[in-house]
């Protein structure tokens, strides 16, 4: 059987009329058979090494519209193209091109008929045979046409754009399958029919698209090349499809006869942009969250907020550590009570290390420092232009603390008007920053702490019942410092340490004698006082000798004076050793347990180490069960001033 491509081959060689194939984007000439190499007056080797521009070069204007008219229909004819022999003598031809795909590339295939009158003289026969030779030509051109349609329309069908055509009437005139897919429509459907009606009709808000302001339209009225990006088409369910599209538009020997539409669905791309735009808001608010988060921490550390020791033994705050590792793995919410400086704080700050939001922040809020017309932007946040000042978006506490938990001081002292508005946070965990309708969901664990009675409060009608008892989940008491002396000794052994460090002094002894004198005083500034008392006896205390400036219990800060001499009392045996034994100890729980060493309760007792081994074994005394930790299930430290 013979070659196809041999045969074409074969056809175009020796047919008398005169083809070219052309690479319009390279300016080359691929192929010229020998009729078109007669006509020009050019060898063939030296047509082919033209450039193609070259033939047309009087009128380059009228090839590149031609080209372009090709390349968008498939097919074009052009009379009165002329073209340029080798001796510049200019030809009036007919010319058909054709659109022609290989390997990737788009080819111009050209069949070039001079424009002739038959001269009479050749007779009738010659003219007739020459219609015979040119209708037999032209049959063998259409087959290779066919073929290259056949192509063309293969092409038109792998493509994944849609693609459609429409006269300038607005009637389809081709639909390929892509555009079928897309659409929801059949070929059948649209062909014949006013497309912008069928898919075009309304604009994405749903308004009606007036068919007059359509850039589809405008192609084929203009004559430009009008591109889309932001627009939906129709689908034959009625639901929109975003779209881009490019509009072409069609001439036909000069006159615009309608458009191509080229477009794709943008769905995916937009959902795409979406999630980028959502990912990037994320990341702006998380970034500005650690901004916050970062400079409320500085705060922190500036005030000396660092986690230490809950320091003490008594059964008071045995019980709190046992209540603090009930609670903390729970996320319930905690009221801690207590009078002020007891360290509901450092309650707080323990329950929150211990819990599963310990890698979130802690953030403290004192309700009794923020005004009453802040108190909604303080814990809620606002948005730019909310209210006058209010020139950039703020974070409230509860954003900040989100995954983390919120301490509350001071509770007490929140507005009733606001105290709805903190109910509805707790119980539905959203909230509305001051000025924005937008609902934002946070993950917060409340802890709150006051000094005052709540349920006095309550029956006051000065705190809503509903919240303290949304508050009141888990109560905590903090017992005042007069309640528990035991803890006073390792409590001023603390702050002494600390005090010493601080202000670079060297550390002076804690005598029994002072132990004694601490725990005779009652105290009511509690736990803040004695810190305070302590940094100023280090202050004032030039040498190794800590000076002691106790307030009398009538709240003037005179020194004391020393007590008077009570009438003698002489004690029984019994009684010496029950005080000699509780000296002891004093002096151990003072020292931490130690014995031996400048912080050793041999030093506070004036013994020697031996001595004191001695006068423990005898009373059956273990200075390991005074030591930090013993017993206790956990301890928890800071080095703030309590609450």
């Amino acid at each position: 059987m013979p070659d196809p491509n041999a045969a074409s081959q074969l056809l175009l060689q020796h047919m008398q009329s005169a083809s070219l194939v052309i690479d319009p984007i390279h300016d080359r000439i691929l192929h010229a058979n020998p009729a078109c190499c007669a006509l020009l007056g050019w060898p063939q080797d030296e047509l082919l090494a033209l450039r193609a521009s070259r033939l047309w070069a009087h009128d380059l204007g009228a090839l590149v519209t031609f080209t372009e008219e090709v390349q968008v229909r498939g097919n074009a004819w052009r009379d009165g193209l002329g073209l340029l022999r080798r001796d510049g003598e200019r030809l009036e031809v007919e010319i058909d091109g054709s659109r022609l795909e290989h390997d990737g590339t788009t080819l111009l295939g050209l069949l070039i008929q001079q424009r002739r009158r038959l001269d009479a003289l050749r007779g009738l026969a010659e003219a007739e045979r020459y219609q015979r030779q040119g209708l037999l030509e032209w049959q063998g051109v259409e087959r290779i046409f066919r073929q290259f349609e056949r192509q063309n329309q293969l092409i038109l069908g792998a493509a994944g754009e849609g693609i459609y055509g429409v006269n300038r009437n607005g009637e389809t005139t081709f639909v390929n399958p892509a555009a079928e897919r897309i659409l929801g429509w059949r070929a059948d459907d649209l062909i014949g029919h006013n497309i912008h009606d069928l898919i075009h009709h309304h604009h994405p808000d749903g308004s009606t698209y007036d068919g007059h302001t359509c850039p589809i339209y405008a192609a084929f009225n203009d004559g430009e090349v009008h591109q889309v990006a932001d627009e939906v088409f129709w689908n034959k369910d009625g639901k929109p499809i975003p779209v881009d599209y490019t509009s072409t538009p069609l001439r036909d020997d000069g006159e615009l006869v309608g458009a191509v539409v080229v477009f794709r669905d943008i769905s995916e791309r937009l959902e795409t942009e979406r999630r980028l735009r959502q990912a990037l808001s994320e990341v702006q608010q998380l970034k500005q969250r650690l901004e916050l988060e970062n400079a409320y921490l500085q705060e922190e550390i500036r005030g000396e907020y660092a986690q230490h020791d809950l320091v003490g033994r008594s059964a008071a705050m045995q019980q709190v550590i046992h209540q603090i590792e009930l609670v903390a793995p729970t996320g319930a919410n905690v009221l801690i009570t207590g009078e002020s400086g007891t360290g509901k704080e450092l309650i707080a700050r323990a329950i929150h290390d211990n819990s599963g939001r310990s890698r979130r922040p802690l953030i403290r809020v004192n309700c009794a420092a923020v005004p009453r017309e802040l108190f909604e932007s303080e814990f809620f946040g606002h948005i730019r232009g909310a209210f006058t000042g209010a020139l950039n978006d703020r974070v409230g506490r509860f954003e900040l603390a989100d995954g983390g938990t919120l301490f509350l001081d001071e509770v007490g002292e929140i507005p009733l008007e606001l105290q709805s508005k903190l109910l509805r946070v707790l119980q539905e965990q959203q909230l509305e920053r001051v000025g924005d309708n937008r609902t934002r969901q946070v993950d917060v664990r409340v802890i709150a702490a006051t000094n005052r009675d709540l349920r006095q409060e309550v029956r006051a009608g000065r705190f809503r019942e509903d919240l303290y008892f949304r508050l009141n989940v888990f109560p905590i008491e903090s017992a005042p410092l007069r309640q528990r002396p035991e803890d006073i000794p390792p409590l001023a052994q603390h702050f002494l340490s600390r005090a010493c460090r601080q202000l670079n002094r060297p550390e002076p002894s804690l005598r029994l004698a002072d132990i004694q004198r601490l725990q005779a005083y009652s105290w009511p500034g509690n736990i803040r006082e004695l810190e305070n008392l302590i940094e100023r006896a280090v202050i004032i205390s030039p040498g190794t000798r800590l000076r002691l400036d106790l307030p009398n219990d009538y709240g003037n800060d005179a020194p004391s004076q020393p007590p008077v001499e009570q009438e003698m009392r002489i004690f029984t045996q019994g009684e010496q050793r029950r005080q000699m034994r509780e000296n002891l100890i004093a002096a151990l729980t003072a020292c931490a347990g130690r014995i031996s060493g400048k912080d050793g309760a041999a030093r506070l007792l004036e013994l020697k180490p031996t001595t004191l081994r001695s006068r423990l074994e005898s009373f059956a005394i273990d200075p390991r069960d005074y030591r930090p930790g013993r017993s206790q299930p956990r301890r928890y430290e800071t080095n703030q001033t309590p609450r």
